[in-house]
C-alpha cells in the first residue's frame, strides 16, 4: 500500500507540474513532499531569459516566507525543490497554499514575482486526540438521547481530509453526523434503545474516522459506556454556541463571556459546575480561565490577532448527581485587530553605487513594505524626505524601486543615507524608518583650482641656473585619477624667445626652476602661464599666471657721460679764467649707472688734485667749482682725479681725469674802459640818463610784445619763435581721459619723475632752450596736462611712497612742478638747474629735481 501511495504521488507530480501567468505573474503548481532536486518549471524560459543570461545577470530566487524552499539550476535555468515541503506545516488547514517568490535579475536590475501553489497529497491519517473515550449514561436516559463524541483531526485538506465516521455494530447505539456552523462534522452517539443496567452495564464501541483520499486512510477510538442509575437529566445551555468579538489589546482579567446552563433535576443532581472541555488545547488554557460556579470566562493572557484570529472553546456543565450528567456548548472568541505592529521596510536587493551623472530614473535598489496587521492597519505607505534627489517608484504588491530623481553631486554629498519612512493607515498610524546608504561614484566634473589666480615672484639677478623660483599648487575636488594633477607651462614669448628657454616646471609638484641666470638690465619682468590638468577622461584644466620680477643687484659701475671726451677714456680739458672768484663753476661731471634704486645713486669725490685747496666737487651734482679765487701763483695746468661711486653693496666705482687750464681773461681792458668812463663821467652824464630811459622803454615794450606772442603761441595750432624754441602740438588731443603714470627714477644724485602719457599720437607741448650744457640754466620741456588728472594728487602719492632719505616734495617744489605742466612756461624758464628741470622724452614728461 505504501508503494501504491508513492506511485500516486509521482502521478500527481507529473500532473500538476505546469505553470500559468496571471496578471503578469508566473504560477507553478506542485504536490507537497517532492524530493530535493525535483523540477518545478523552466524559470529562465518562462521569464524570457537565455541560458547565458542566468549567470551573467545573477538570476536568484528569494522567498517571502523566510525558508528557502526553492533554488535555480544555473546550468539549465530550471526552478528546483531545495528542501522537503510539508504543506500542513506550511499552511495548516488553509484551503489554498501558495508560496510567493521574488526572482531578482541584475544588470539591469529587475524584479519578477512568481507563485508556487502546493497541492495536498493524502499523507496524513485521521487521528483522535484521545484514543479511549469513556461515558457514563444513566439507565433512565430516554431513547433518542445524543452524546457528542470527540472529533478526529486530519491535517490534510480537501478530498484528502476527514470525510466521515463509522460506528461498530451494537444493539443500543447508532451514529449521527452533525454539521456545526464552522462547517465541521461532529459525530454524536444516539441512544436507539433504552438501557438496562441489569442486563448490560458496560458497552464497548469502536469509532472509526475515514478520509476521502485514494486509498482511504482511517483512525479509530475506543468508546466505553458505563450505564448508571438515577440522575437522568442533563444540564442544558441556553445556546449551543456563544459568539463574542474582542480587541486584541484588552487587558488581562477582562470578562469575555458568561455561559449559563440549567438542570431540571433537584438538589445535587441539579447543581451545575462549569469547566473547559477535556481536550481543550494548551494555548487556550493559557489565555482563558473559567469560573466553575458562574460560568464566566476571563482573559488571563495576551491576545495577538496576528497569531490566531479565532478561538473555539468547548465548555462542559456537569451536575453533582450520581451518576453525573453533563451538557456541552461552544464559545467562539473572534479577535479584532488593533494597530499594534509597526510597518517594515525590507530591502529586496542591496543598493548599487550611483555615478554622480546618472540620469533621472536610474534604479538604485528594490525594496518592499510589510505590516503584520490586517485591514487598514496593514496598508503601508512609503515616502522619502522632501528635497531628496531620490524617489520611490511603486511596482506591485507593496514593492518599490528606489530611483534617482534630480541632480547628484559627489563633491557635495559622497554618501546619501536615505531615510525611508513607512506609515500604515491605522488610527493612530504607526511609523517606522529604515536608513538605506547609497554611495555616489565620482566622475571628472571639476577642473583643478589654483590656490590663487596669479602669483608674484621676486628673484635676484645673476642667480644660478636650476634654482627653484616658486612652487604653484592646485587642488581638485574629484577623486582618484580625476583629482591627480600634472603641471605644465603654456608656450608664450618673452622678448621674442619662448618662455620654455627661461624656466621649466616639475609636472608632479608644480615647482618652477630657472634655466639660466637673469640680468635685470636686460629683463626686468616676465610672466608665465602655468596649466594644471587632471588625469580624468576627458581631462579638465585651469591656468594661473606667474609674474616674475627680477630684482636688481649692484653689478654695474657708474659710467661717465660728460665730459664727452672722458667717456672714451681720454683726458678732458677745461678752461677757466684766472680772474675766477670762489664758487665759480668750472665744469660738471655727469655719470649714470645701469642699475636701479640705491645701486644707481651716484656720488662724486675729488680723489686727487694738483692743488686740493683750489677746487671742490659737489658730492651729488658733480659740479667742479673753485674753493677760492684763482691767484697768479697757481699753476696754469691743474689735474683733477674725480672718483664716482654708487650706493650699492658692494660699492662700484669709476674715475675720470679732468685737466683745467688757467688762462688770462679780458678783465683788464674792461677795467680800463671803466676808468675812462669815470674820468669823463661829467661829460656823459646827461647822455647816460637818456640811454637808461631808452633802454627801460625798449624793455617794457619787449616784455609786452613777448607776452602777446606767448599767448598767441599757446592758442595757435602751429607756430614758431626765436631763440631756438620749438612748439609742437598734436591735433589728436581730443580725449580728455589721459592714462598718466608717475614713475620715480634716479640718475646718481639726480632724482627725476617720469610722467608717462598715453599713445604716441597724444598731444605734447615742449620748449627747448639753446643754452650751453654747463650753464646754470638748463633746457626744459613740458606736457600739456590732462583735464581729468589732478597732478597734485599724483605728486602727493609719489611723495608718500619715497623714503625720507631720498627727497621730499615741499610746497615750493610742488608749485614749481605744477608750473612745469601749465600752459605758460614763463614761470619755469629762469629756474636754476639745482632746483628744477622739466624735460620730455618722446611720450614721457620728466621732472628733475636736485
Amino acid at each position: 500500500m505504501r508503494r501504491a501511495g508513492g506511485e500516486r504521488a509521482l502521478w500527481w507530480h507529473h500532473f500538476f507540474l505546469l505553470w500559468n501567468t496571471i496578471d503578469g505573474q508566473t504560477r507553478y503548481t506542485i504536490p507537497e513532499e517532492l524530493k530535493q532536486g525535483s523540477v518545478v518549471g523552466h524559470l529562465a524560459k518562462d521569464l524570457g531569459l537565455g541560458l547565458s543570461e542566468i549567470f551573467d545577470r545573477k538570476l536568484r530566487v528569494a522567498s517571502e516566507a523566510g525558508e528557502q524552499y526553492f533554488s535555480v539550476d544555473t546550468g539549465k535555468g530550471e526552478l528546483v525543490v531545495n528542501e522537503r515541503i510539508d504543506r500542513e506545516a506550511l499552511c495548516g488547514q488553509s484551503a489554498s497554499c501558495v508560496l510567493p517568490l521574488q526572482v531578482v535579475v541584475e544588470n539591469p536590475l529587475q524584479l519578477h514575482r512568481i507563485e508556487v501553489e502546493i497541492r495536498d497529497i493524502n499523507d496524513n491519517s485521521p487521528r483522535f486526540v484521545i484514543n479511549e473515550l469513556a461515558f457514563e449514561i444513566a439507565e433512565s436516559t430516554v431513547v433518542g438521547g445524543r452524546f457528542p463524541l470527540e472529533s478526529a483531526e486530519d491535517q490534510d485538506v480537501g478530498t484528502n481530509g476527514l470525510r466521515t465516521y463509522v460506528l461498530s455494530k451494537n444493539d443500543c447505539f447508532s451514529l449521527k453526523i452533525k454539521q456545526i456552523e464552522d462547517g465541521r462534522n461532529v459525530p454524536e452517539l444516539v441512544l436507539d434503545k433504552p438501557l438496562d443496567r441489569e442486563t448490560k452495564s458496560v458497552h464497548q464501541l469502536l469509532l472509526t474516522a475515514l478520509d476521502g483520499g485514494n486509498p482511504v486512510k482511517s483512525g479509530t477510538a475506543q468508546i466505553t459506556i458505563t450505564v448508571l442509575d438515577n440522575n437522568d437529566n442533563n444540564p442544558i445551555f441556553q445556546t449551543s454556541l456563544y459568539k463574542v468579538a474582542v480587541r486584541e489589546d484588552i487587558a488581562k482579567g477582562t470578562l469575555i463571556v458568561k455561559t449559563q446552563a440549567s438542570d431540571r433535576d433537584e438538589g445535587l443532581n441539579g447543581d451545575v459546575e462549569y469547566s473547559f472541555g477535556k481536550h481543550t488545547p494548551e494555548n487556550v488554557l493559557g489565555l482563558f480561565d473559567i469560573n466553575s460556579v458562574t460560568g464566566e470566562i476571563f482573559l488571563k493572557g495576551i491576545l495577538d490577532q496576528e497569531t490566531a484570529v479565532t478561538y473555539r472553546i468547548d465548555i462542559s456543565a456537569k451536575d453533582k448527581g450520581t451518576p453525573k450528567m453533563e451538557g456541552h456548548c461552544r464559545v467562539q472568541v473572534d479577535v479584532l485587530d488593533v494597530n499594534d505592529n509597526s510597518p517594515e521596510v525590507i530591502l529586496t536587493s542591496e543598493p548599487n553605487d550611483v555615478p554622480e551623472d546618472a540620469p533621472s530614473g536610474t534604479v538604485v535598489a528594490l525594496l518592499s513594505a510589510r505590516d503584520l496587521d490586517s485591514g487598514d492597519n496593514g496598508k503601508v505607505t512609503l515616502k522619502l524626505p522632501v528635497g531628496s534627489p531620490f524617489s520611490l517608484k511603486p511596482s506591485f504588491s507593496n514593492n518599490y524601486a528606489l530611483v534617482t530623481n534630480g541632480v547628484i553631486d559627489r563633491e557635495i554629498m559622497s554618501v546619501y543615507n536615505i531615510e525611508v519612512t513607512a506609515t500604515d493607515a491605522g488610527s493612530p498610524s504607526l511609523i517606522s524608518r529604515k536608513i538605506i546608504p547609497v554611495k555616489i561614484s565620482d566622475i571628472n566634473d571639476n577642473a583643478p583650482v589654483f590656490s590663487q589666480p596669479s602669483y608674484n615672484v621676486y628673484i635676484g639677478e645673476n642667480g644660478r641656473a636650476g634654482t627653484i623660483i616658486y612652487s604653484v599648487s592646485a587642488s581638485d575636488l574629484d577623486l582618484g585619477d580625476n583629482a591627480k594633477l600634472s603641471y605644465s607651462i603654456l608656450d608664450s614669448k618673452v622678448q621674442d624667445v619662448s618662455v620654455s628657454s627661461y624656466v621649466y616646471i616639475n609636472s608632479e609638484n608644480g615647482s618652477i626652476y630657472s634655466m639660466h641666470s637673469f640680468d635685470y638690465e636686460k629683463l626686468k619682468v616676465f610672466q608665465i602661464q602655468v596649466q594644471a590638468k587632471d588625469h580624468g577622461s576627458p581631462s579638465l584644466s585651469s591656468n594661473a599666471t606667474v609674474h616674475v620680477f627680477i630684482l636688481d643687484k649692484n653689478d654695474n659701475a657708474p659710467s661717465v657721460i660728460y665730459p664727452s671726451s672722458a667717456v672714451h677714456g681720454s683726458l678732458s680739458q677745461q678752461r677757466t679764467s684766472r680772474s675766477s672768484k670762489a664758487g665759480h663753476l668750472v665744469t660738471k661731471v655727469t655719470a649714470v649707472d645701469a642699475d636701479s634704486g640705491h645701486n644707481a645713486w651716484i656720488s662724486y669725490r675729488l680723489a686727487e688734485a694738483t692743488d686740493a685747496s683750489l677746487f671742490a666737487v659737489n658730492l651729488y651734482t658733480g659740479e667742479v667749482r673753485t674753493k677760492r679765487a684763482v691767484s697768479e701763483q697757481d699753476d696754469s695746468s691743474q689735474r683733477l682725479l674725480i672718483e664716482i661711486k654708487d650706493d650699492g653693496d658692494p660699492v662700484q666705482s669709476t674715475t675720470v681725469t679732468v685737466s683745467v687750464l688757467l688762462e688770462d681773461g679780458l678783465h683788464e681792458p674792461i677795467l680800463d674802459l671803466r676808468h675812462k668812463t669815470d674820468d669823463s663821467h661829467k661829460k656823459t652824464g646827461r647822455m647816460a640818463l637818456y640811454l637808461i630811459l631808452s633802454l627801460a622803454s625798449v624793455s617794457v615794450l619787449s616784455l609786452v610784445t613777448f607776452l602777446i606772442l606767448a599767448v598767441k603761441c599757446l592758442k595757435s595750432s602751429r607756430s614758431s619763435g626765436s631763440c631756438c624754441m620749438r612748439w609742437s602740438d598734436s591735433e589728436d588731443y581730443k580725449n580728455p581721459n589721459r592714462n598718466l603714470q608717475l614713475q620715480l627714477n634716479t640718475d646718481g644724485p639726480i632724482k627725476y619723475v617720469e610722467v608717462l602719457g598715453g599713445d604716441m599720437m597724444s598731444q605734447s607741448q615742449s620748449f627747448r632752450s639753446c643754452l650751453s650744457p654747463t650753464s646754470e640754466y638748463s633746457d626744459f620741456t613740458f606736457v600739456k596736462p590732462s583735464s581729468t588728472t589732478d597732478f597734485k594728487d599724483m605728486i602727493n602719492v609719489l611723495d608718500a611712497s619715497l623714503p625720507d632719505s631720498t627727497w621730499t616734495f615741499e610746497s615750493q617744489a610742488l608749485s614749481r612742478i605744477q608750473n612745469c605742466t601749465k600752459r605758460s612756461f614763463l614761470w619755469s624758464i629762469a629756474l636754476p638747474i639745482q632746483q628744477l628741470r622739466c624735460t620730455v622724452f618722446e611720450e614721457r614728461a620728466v621732472v628733475i629735481l636736485s
